[in-house]
């Protein structure tokens, strides 16, 4: 029979012949008129039955209204025995790759549920076996000794010092009063006396605190990398005018950053810049690379800023009560593994801390980094606010240094390493480079305030070059994004107590 003779019987005379395994042949009625044409479905034919397309609508006055027939009725039995014989269909479990299916919000929501009833014990666990610890008057006793003496913000104040040499260095070799290799030698010794001035202050002065210690080193470590930016910006800046550039704007220091922002209302060009205000603002600035002519936000959104300011707060407080109440009793409680070198215990505490350390560490990253760094930046309208990219979806060690501190890579990329690059300097070497310096200030920061070296932190920043080499050769996806993950739960915690048990043991061990 031919098609057309088919469509002139209509749908309701219309059969077809099916043979079924054992040789029994049955006819249904499958005839159904879509888009003025007619498609063939045998019943067992692997194919899924569009149930909305095969059925009649009921209401009046639908389009989808269909002739009634005897033979289409809904649940009619001819109809329920084709659906029936029609019941699967070439298909993946929805588990496996090649399904296609991501929607997993449901078991994301279940780990979320499951990971604040896990924290949930352990902070009721806690607090039953050791109480409330949270001590706000502790933590003042943390940055001063003496109420009447507060050495390290007489260190942060004497900072200004350097500030202000750097500042007119550049101005006499602006005017051409200082030649550039005086200017170089005062600048050297200017940036040396940056590290070496607060380290001996805090090794000396016995009235500065461990905590008081990091904070005034870490002031001094970013006025160190801004004050080399803006004497190596400016200096760029010399050497564009002595190659007699007609007019210099501030475009040439950071090329096409006025022109793709847009958003400087006056532009200043060298040696216009060298001024008490430019100097401080860029001190104050959430970066550490200077430029003439920074991209400025129009207003100062309020709300923007109290809820950066809210979270602050908010986030403050709760770093302090959680490394009160839950990092400092683990701590102490893995003192006495180290020092009976019991292994599985010390396996057992590394464990048990990881979880506070990890969950201070990130409550830290969202605090600095966003609501902290955005706070300064909404109030001096400075309109750059890419201080970190998705490091959470690092799939190499690699990526993830270069994408949770842009203002430090950002830093290392334009003063250091690319200036080795252009030198000739090896690709890798110049990476191990960047690792090397940035292990010296991790354990800077940290030795000389604990007034011990042990290199702790130097041998676990080392060791992220071998470890990147071994992620990026032989780890790939999800594999890679777990090995950074476990990095940095498990790689924390273990420099942690390293230092912790070396302290302990130089102050409190009889």
């Amino acid at each position: 029979m031919t098609d057309r003779a088919e469509m002139t019987r209509g749908p309701g005379a219309r059969q077809r012949r099916t043979t079924i395994s054992g040789g029994v042949k049955q006819q249904a009625n499958a005839g159904k008129s879509h888009g003025g044409g007619e498609k063939k479905q045998p019943p067992c034919s692997g194919k899924k039955i569009d149930e909305t397309a095969s059925r009649p609508n009921n209401n009046n006055g639908n389009p989808g209204q269909q002739p009634t027939d005897k033979h289409n009725k809904p649940g009619s039995p001819v109809d329920e025995i084709g659906e029936g014989l029609s019941c699967h269909i070439q298909q993946e479990s929805l588990l496996s790759s090649a399904s296609g299916y991501s929607n997993y919000r449901g078991i994301l929501n279940w780990c979320v549920v499951m990971l604040v009833l896990s924290n949930a014990r352990l902070f009721l666990e806690n607090i039953i076996k050791y109480g409330i610890l949270v001590d706000p008057i502790q933590v003042v006793s943390l940055f001063l000794k003496d109420p009447y003496s507060w050495p390290a913000a007489c260190l942060i104040i004497a900072s200004n010092v350097f500030i202000l040499a750097a500042l007119y260095t550049e101005r006499r070799l602006a005017v051409g009063t200082v030649s550039e290799t005086t200017g170089l030698i005062i600048h050297i010794f200017n940036l040396t006396s940056l590290l070496i001035f607060p380290s001996a202050t805090v090794l000396t002065v016995t009235s500065v605190t461990p905590v008081g210690g990091v904070l005034s080193l870490v002031v001094y470590t970013v006025l160190f990398l801004k004050l080399y930016s803006y004497q190596d910006t400016n200096r760029w800046c010399r050497e564009i005018r002595q190659a007699k550039a007609k007019r210099l704007t501030r475009s040439y220091s950071c090329p096409s950053v006025a022109q793709s922002n847009g958003s400087a209302l006056h532009t200043v060009s060298y040696p216009g810049n060298l001024t008490h205000r430019d100097m401080y603002y860029f001190v104050f600035a959430p970066t550490l690379c200077y430029q003439l002519n920074f991209p400025r936000s129009p207003r100062i959104r309020k709300r923007f800023l109290l809820r950066r300011l809210f979270e602050m707060l908010f986030f403050m407080q709760l770093l302090v009560g959680l490394i009160q109440q839950w990092m400092v009793p683990t701590i102490q409680n893995s003192m006495k593994p180290f020092q009976e070198i019991d292994f599985s215990r010390m396996v057992e505490r590394l464990l048990k801390l990881a979880v506070p350390n990890h969950l201070i560490w990130l409550i830290f990253f969202y605090w600095f980094f966003h609501s902290s760094m955005n706070f300064v930046a909404e109030l001096l309208q400075f309109g750059d606010r890419e201080f970190y990219r998705d490091w959470w979806n690092s799939e190499s060690v690699t990526y993830f240094w270069a994408n949770w501190n842009i203002p430090v890579h950002k830093w290392c990329l334009r003063h250091f390493y690319k200036p080795m690059l252009r030198r000739g300097v090896n690709k890798l070497v110049a990476q191990s480079a960047v690792f090397l310096l940035s292990a010296f200030f991790h354990e800077y920061l940290v030795s000389v305030p604990l007034k011990m070296f042990r290199l702790w932190a130097f041998m676990g920043m080392m060791a992220q070059v071998p470890l990147a080499w071994f992620v990026g050769r032989f780890l790939n996806g999800i594999y890679g994004n777990a090995a950074v993950w476990i990095s940095l739960i498990i790689g924390q915690p273990v420099a942690v107590l390293m230092y912790v048990h070396d302290y302990y043991v130089i102050h409190y061990s009889t």
